[in-house]
């Protein structure tokens, strides 16, 4: 399987952006780490190993970028308004730089976005904020509301982060030729939170599939069973 190790410069946030790059084509998918994950940490807990023969065959090309939770949701030493203006310049280096870049890689007008735990928030997040760059949401064992992370403080850079808050006020018809999973388990904690997601989807008309696994609680035996499964979905 081939395996690529780049660094990317985004001038937004005025420093190199890590990631591996898995494949030599194939339809691309964004994957973003769990809570403050690294690059490799897909690779390191075997979950690209699961889907060995997506890659292989060409199906699909995987590109796990770095996060910047440090600097930003998880960075406790800085006022709640910084670290949700680190994430908009985090978003604006993907929607205008990085996403862009795969795009034309890979000759596609979208891209497939996902991720586990916190990855499958920022998936799911992105994938909204952005819908006209996505066709295709895989979140698995995230939770989606992230007014906790900001002591209390609230401004328009939250509420347009926040998805429980600004999913059921937006309109775009992109959000209607997405397909989305919302990917749980019986015993995860934050199966309610994907509940609650499915329940706004549904409330606004958007087709997804909100998967249950009937086993497994939140962690990586349970989210490596689902990718395999979500890829063979993509047309």
């Amino acid at each position: 399987m081939h395996e690529e190790y780049r660094r990317f410069y985004s001038h937004h946030l005025g420093r190199d952006i890590e990631m591996l790059v898995y494949g030599n084509w194939g339809y691309p998918i964004l994957l973003f780490p769990t809570t403050m994950g690294r690059y490799y940490e897909y690779k390191n807990f075997n979950f690209i190993e699961s889907v060995r023969w997506f890659v292989e065959t060409g199906k699909v090309k995987l590109y796990c970028v770095d996060s910047i939770d440090r600097d930003s949701w998880y960075a406790k030493h800085l006022h709640p308004s910084i670290r949700i203006h680190n994430h908009t310049v985090y978003d604006r280096f993907l929607c205008e730089e990085l996403v862009p870049s795969i795009q034309h890689e890979c000759h596609v007008g979208k891209i497939g976005v996902g991720g586990c735990s916190f990855g499958g928030f920022q998936a799911l997040n992105f994938a909204f904020r952005h819908p006209d760059q996505v066709a295709y949401l895989f979140s698995m064992g995230a939770a989606f509301d992230i007014r906790s992370f900001m002591n209390g403080y609230y401004d328009e850079n939250v509420y347009f982060n926040n998805p429980p808050d600004y999913i059921p006020n937006a309109h775009n018809d992109h959000f209607y030729q997405m397909k989305i999973v919302l990917g749980t388990s019986a015993y995860d904690f934050c199966r309610p939170e994907n509940h609650r997601m499915s329940d706004i989807l549904n409330q606004k008309g958007i087709p997804h599939w909100l998967d249950v696994r009937p086993w497994g609680e939140h962690d990586w035996p349970v989210w490596r069973e689902m990718f395999p499964h979500y890829l063979s979905l993509i047309e």
